[in-house]
């Protein structure tokens, strides 16, 4: 029986530390926790070559500005994936399409997703084609989160999948014309291991930073830096104006002085990357956003 003596301070899993990174999601064992006065703690990246282990398989990362997520399945694994990312599979992986519900028409830079399937036994391999960070997400049975659209990866196939319309919008109206932007997205993809522990690897652009928020704790971030989010997380739209700016007042570029962030409130968990996209203020809000003054 395993002496279970170590809690992985990132991802919670326990293990006998013995090794020099946690074997649930890589984080290396033997580094100081980096926390900012603020509370965000550094996800430190994950090593060259770093291996992880889940149920009858692993999976190895490699390289530094695009990881390669490389796995060898085991005879009873599986796994699903968008097929964009699929870097490298041998003759003995049996590769199909995922069915999804509802009629899956989700897109990626104009160009259609699809969702597919790999089981073992074999080897196959991932990666984003872009610069950044892989996570490792091990999840617990019965455990959830959130994920920003566009950052998942692979997941292991005990993994559920489904996804919702993200929780914040705003609209804009032009006459009797009415248009919805979503800062963090249009759709919330959602993972929950099911009957055993599982496997979720995702990808971010920068570093990762992650945040554990008390109740009722509530802290404002930039919306497309959203790596993933605890369902007991709570989000909400904030646009704020500078004190001095009169309502409606126009900066030199032509658009209002606003600024538009992402509030989460606690309890649970959110983890950003620090690559993000600033969004682009409207020329006028109209609802959906709620609004206060520096």
């Amino acid at each position: 029986m395993t002496n279970t003596t170590y809690e992985c301070p990132y991802c919670r899993m326990p293990s006998d530390g013995q090794q020099r990174s946690c074997p649930s999601c890589g984080a290396p064992i033997d580094v100081t926790l980096r926390t900012s006065d603020s509370g965000w703690i550094e996800l430190p990246p994950l090593r060259d070559m770093t291996k992880l282990y889940w149920n009858r398989s692993t999976c190895e990362v490699s390289g530094k500005y695009v990881p390669m997520t490389e796995m060898e399945l085991g005879p009873e694994d599986g796994v699903y994936f968008s097929h964009h990312v699929l870097l490298h599979a041998d003759s003995r992986v049996q590769l199909d399409t995922l069915p999804m519900k509802g009629g899956f028409k989700r897109m990626m830079a104009g160009l259609p997703l699809v969702m597919m399937t790999a089981h073992g036994p074999g080897s196959l391999a991932f990666s984003e084609d872009a610069p950044g960070e892989t996570i490792a997400v091990p999840l617990r049975a019965g455990q959830a989160i959130n994920v920003h659209e566009h950052r998942f990866l692979v997941a292991s196939s005990n993994v559920s999948y489904d996804w919702y319309q993200a929780p914040v919008w705003y609209s804009t109206r032009s006459g009797n014309d009415t248009e919805y932007f979503y800062p963090i997205g249009q759709f919330v993809d959602r993972f929950q291991a099911q009957g055993q522990h599982g496997l979720l690897m995702l990808h971010a652009p920068g570093n990762v930073l992650i945040r554990d928020l008390a109740p009722r704790e509530s802290i404002l971030v930039q919306p497309s830096s959203l790596i993933y989010y605890d369902g007991s997380v709570r989000l909400s739209l904030v646009s704020e104006q500078p004190g001095g700016a009169a309502a409606g007042s126009f900066n030199r570029t032509g658009y209002q002085s606003t600024t538009l962030w992402l509030s989460a409130s606690g309890p649970g968990r959110i983890a950003i990357a620090s690559v993000f996209e600033r969004p682009e203020p409207p020329e006028r809000w109209a609802s959906g956003i709620e609004h206060r003054d520096w």
